[in-house]
């Protein structure tokens, strides 16, 4: 690592030789993949980027130039070269670096990113600002071939095109399309014509011609042949019909087509579009061969690479759904499972494999999948859409508009709900019961464990309405699922622990665990809800008018989530007992291990137990660990 050792900002970086930047490169693939196999995190991705972001600083005058990285979870490169190298052992733990840019991290990480898509609107607004204020500085997106699929990337390329008020911003899109092996097309030959056309002797011509042209019969023959002549070499008609210069495909790890390239549109005013082909695990046999795999791996040797552990593991939540979900097609021909470019995520790879027909990826789109879901429905089909939660925030409008108000057969299953650990607040799924159970039609079911989690899915899919079933990340209790599609009594809890007459808990979803442990050192009455809506409101006031307080449990917001629920039917039908919610704050919490995040908001036993005892203004029993 001599080179990388040296470099603790881009403006090292741009003292550097060409050759010297291809030791760099290697240098720096290795420092990312000995880096992530330490700590865990995505591989594969940013692997892929060596190259572009050593081009990307070396070229652009960064950070007063501004680069947005789409999603964001390819920056490691752009992290240890912008002053970051020594905390990458931190990467995603409790009090380290993020695994996303982050505007607080560095002045480097211009827009904060972990959500796809939302890259080509902020550079956009980066390019406009910077014309509004008289200063020359451009804006860089940087978009994979999957993000570049959604709407608001289309959105936001129709807008950005165009002259406002007569100003077009300085803003150049790169296109990472790494889902696409580099032909011979885009070898030499092609890399020769692609610079040609970036370089100023083709834009100056290309202009020339237009003015001797313009205004003769001549001209728009001229746009369209150019136009075609040029789709006949590289698929970018359409992003010129968007407004901009489209110059590509080129080799993404070439260094010496890329920093030319990107020299030569740095230097083009307005909207700019550059299309780069790249490989995801570039430089480690292993990733390349599977990048899937290698997306965000856990620890590992990478001499050895990822090796299955010999334990047999607990089950997920997320096995649990795939399993329930192809059992549920195998009894009902009317199942459709959606998922928004969440295949594997979600647990639909068996799913997918034994009913192609009804199995739906389309794509970074959650907004259409809502809706196609919708339509389906319409139809007497029953889709199924399994979808993170910090994802179905971004088809809101479409739940509320085209699933809710028209009362439509639609499951929801919500993966990754509550506290995700390492990806920390933008991936969390701490808002899903507030934002759900508001909305008139909509039922929310909380499954405390495994076998509870499947019956649940059942009980959900059999309702006519729509449903969530929200469950989090990785394994419950160890509690056996069965293989029957029993359902549970819809809007029914059930009495876990009969208790003394000062606190009864009442627990939604997993914590069902902890608030047991807890109750067992304080002797207290235990509920376990499962529906936050319908609330079972008869288990509710037996509950009020029998203890002292009641303390509602649960891994979303306190601000509108479950708790709130029961105050708000309590003071419905006039039953005044003091109410304890415990839950997540109103707050952003970072990442880190997920037991350790929730025994810092005490939500694990210890932590219920001591903040019931200082509600009752009595001392802790026991030491809090």
């Amino acid at each position: 690592m001599t080179l990388l050792s040296t470099i603790n900002s881009p403006a090292d970086l741009r003292q550097l030789s060409r050759p010297q930047l291809h030791q760099l490169a290697g240098e720096l693939r290795q420092y990312v993949l000995d880096s992530v196999s330490k700590t865990g995190g995505h591989l594969s991705s940013n692997l892929g980027t060596v190259e572009l972001t050593i081009a990307l600083h070396a070229v652009f005058d960064t950070p007063r130039d501004r680069i947005v990285w789409d999603v964001g979870h390819q920056t490691y490169p752009h992290k240890i070269l912008t002053g970051r190298r020594d905390q990458m052992a931190t990467l995603r733990q409790l009090g380290g670096i993020s695994g996303f840019p982050r505007r607080d991290e560095s002045e480097y990480d211009t827009f904060g990113t972990a959500h796809s898509s939302t890259s080509i609107s902020a550079a956009h607004g980066f390019a406009m600002a910077a014309k509004l204020k008289g200063e020359s500085r451009r804006a860089v997106a940087v978009i994979g071939d999957g993000a570049i699929t959604a709407g608001m990337a289309f959105e936001a390329l129709n807008n950005a095109g165009v002259p406002h008020g007569g100003l077009l911003g300085d803003m150049l899109v790169i296109l990472n399309d790494n889902d696409m092996s580099i032909s011979p097309p885009v070898g030499a030959l092609n890399k020769y014509f692609t610079r040609l056309m970036s370089g100023k002797f083709y834009s100056q011509a290309r202009e020339g011609a237009k003015g001797l042209l313009k205004n003769t019969p001549l001209y728009e023959f001229a746009r369209r042949f150019e136009e075609h002549t040029k789709g006949m070499f590289v698929p970018g008609t359409i992003f010129e019909e968007f407004g901009f210069n489209y110059v590509g495909p080129i080799d993404g790890h070439d260094l010496d087509a890329l920093i030319p390239t990107l020299e030569n549109l740095r230097d083009k005013p307005g909207p700019q579009f550059l299309h780069i082909v790249t490989k995801k695990g570039q430089g480690y046999k292993l990733a390349e061969a599977d990048p899937v795999k290698y997306h965000g791996p856990t620890p590992f040797d990478p001499a050895q690479g990822i090796v299955a552990s010999s334990k047999p593991a607990k089950k997920s939540f997320t096995q649990v759904f795939g399993d329930w979900l192809c059992d549920q097609a195998e009894a009902d021909q009317k199942l459709v499972g959606i998922t928004p470019a969440m295949r594997e995520g979600s647990g639909m790879v068996e799913f997918h494999k034994r009913f192609p027909q009804r199995y739906y990826d389309v794509g970074i789109a959650e907004q259409h999948a809502v809706t196609f879901a919708a339509g389906l429905a319409c139809e007497g089909m029953k889709p199924v859409v399994a979808i993170y939660s910090t994802f179905l925030q971004r088809g809101y409008d479409q739940l509320i508009h085209d699933v809710a108000l028209q009362n439509l057969d639609v499951t929801f299953a919500l993966d990754r709900a509550g506290l995700v650990g390492a990806d920390g607040a933008t991936h969390a799924g701490n808002y899903d019961i507030a934002f759900t159970r508001c909305i008139p039609n909509m039922a929310v079911l909380t499954p405390a464990d495994e076998r509870e989690c499947r019956q649940l899915l059942s009980t959900a899919y059999q309702h006519p309405g729509p449903v969530t079933v929200r469950y989090p990340r990785g394994a419950g209790a160890g509690v056996d699922t069965g293989t029957d599609l029993s359902t549970l009594p819809w809007g029914q809890g059930e009495l876990r622990r009969e208790g003394g007459r000062d606190v009864a808990i009442l627990a939604f979803g997993t914590l069902l665990q902890a608030a047991l442990g807890a109750a067992d050192a304080l002797n207290a009455t235990v509920a376990n809800m499962r529906f936050v809506k319908p609330l079972d409101t008869a288990l509710v006031e037996r509950l009020a008018r029998s203890h002292g307080l009641l303390v509602t449990v649960e891994d979303g917001c306190v601000m509108g989530g479950a708790g709130s629920a029961v105050i708000e039917h309590l003071q419905a039908v006039g039953l005044n007992v003091p109410v304890l919610q415990l839950g997540l704050p109103d707050a952003f919490i970072e990442h880190g291990d997920p037991a350790k995040l929730m025994a810092l908001q005490g939500l694990d036993a210890a932590g219920i137990e001591r903040r019931i005892r200082q509600r009752l203004g009595e001392p802790a029993l026991r030491a809090v660990v």
